[in-house]
C-alpha cells in the first residue's frame, strides 16, 4: 500500500503531497490523518525547515471526505450519533488542529478540485496558489450535512461573512480566478507551472530568519482572538527574545553592509 502523504525536502523547505489520486485524494482516512499530524509534528521539532508546501497527487488537491463511506456508513462515518461525535473529535478534526498549531509558514498549492474538507484544508494553510483548473467548493449542504472540520469558522475569516454564507449555504463551487477575485488564493497560475510558483513563493519566506518567521506566525495566530493588550504583552517578549538572536544581528549588518544576509537559526 502506497504512503498516504508523499514528503519530500529541498533545502530548507517540505513538500507534503496528499497520495490518493485514484479516489481524489480524500482526507478522512485515519492514515491521512495521522501521517498529516505526523508531518505536523516532525516540521514544527526540526527547526532547519522554514516553510511547507501542502498538494495534491494527480488532478485534485482532495475530494474532502469519502463519500462511498458515507454512504455506507463506514469508517469515520459509522456509528451511533456519539459515536460519530467522538469518531469526528479523534479523528478528522486532529488535521484542523494539527495544521493551526504547524509552527512554519505553509502553502497550499491547490492543482485541481478542493471541496468539502479538502477546501478547509487549503484554507488551513496560510498562504494559497490555485492552478487555473482548480475549484474550491464548501459544499457540505450537498451531501446534508454542515461544515464538521473546522470550515465555518475558517472560510469567514478568508473571504469575509457575506461571501463565505455564499459558498456554505449554497454549496456551489467557484473556480480559481473567482477565488483570486475573492481573496481565497493570492496567485493562479496554469497547472504546470503551480508547483514551481509555490516554491518561489516558499523561498521568498524561507529567505528570512527561521525563529523570527515561527514567532511572527504565533502572533498573527494570537491576534485573531487576543485583545490588544495582551497581544503587545506576546509581542514585547517575543521581541527581546527576537533582539538576541544571532539571526538578527546578520539581518542588521546586511543591511547596513549591503550583502545578502546569511541565516542560520541561531
Amino acid at each position: 500500500m502506497s504512503e498516504p502523504i508523499l514528503i519530500d525536502r529541498i533545502g530548507h523547505v517540505v513538500v507534503w503531497t496528499l497520495n490518493n489520486p485514484a479516489v481524489r485524494n480524500p482526507i478522512s482516512e485515519a492514515d491521512t490523518i495521522t501521517a498529516l499530524e505526523d508531518a505536523v509534528t516532525a516540521a514544527n521539532r526540526d527547526h532547519s525547515l522554514r516553510a511547507a508546501i501542502l498538494t495534491g497527487a494527480g488532478s485534485a488537491f482532495s475530494s474532502g471526505g469519502n463519500v462511498k463511506q458515507m454512504r455506507d456508513r463506514a469508517g469515520m462515518f459509522g456509528g451511533t450519533p456519539a459515536e460519530l461525535r467522538q469518531g469526528y473529535r479523534h479523528g478528522i478534526q486532529r488535521i484542523p488542529k494539527a495544521l493551526y498549531q504547524c509552527e512554519i509558514p505553509t502553502i497550499a498549492a491547490v492543482n485541481g478540485p478542493a471541496i468539502g474538507a479538502g477546501c478547509d484544508l487549503a484554507l488551513l494553510c496560510d498562504l494559497r496558489i490555485a492552478a487555473s483548473t482548480a475549484v474550491f467548493a464548501e459544499s457540505f449542504v450537498k451531501v446534508g450535512l454542515i461544515p464538521g472540520d473546522g470550515g465555518s469558522w475558517l472560510l469567514p475569516r478568508a473571504i469575509g461573512m457575506a461571501r463565505a454564507c455564499e459558498m456554505a449555504f449554497t454549496g456551489e463551487s467557484i473556480d480559481a480566478h473567482t477565488a483570486l477575485d475573492w481573496g481565497l488564493v493570492s496567485q493562479v497560475v496554469e497547472p504546470d507551472a503551480l508547483l514551481d510558483a509555490a516554491h518561489r513563493l516558499a523561498a521568498r519566506v524561507s529567505a528570512n530568519p527561521p525563529h523570527v518567521l515561527r514567532m511572527t506566525k504565533r502572533l498573527l495566530r494570537e491576534g485573531q482572538h487576543q485583545g490588544m493588550e495582551s497581544h503587545l504583552e506576546l509581542a514585547a517578549a517575543m521581541q527581546a527574545a527576537a533582539h538576541h538572536t544571532e539571526d538578527h544581528r546578520e539581518a542588521v549588518a546586511a543591511m547596513l553592509e549591503r550583502r545578502a544576509p546569511d541565516f542560520t537559526g541561531r
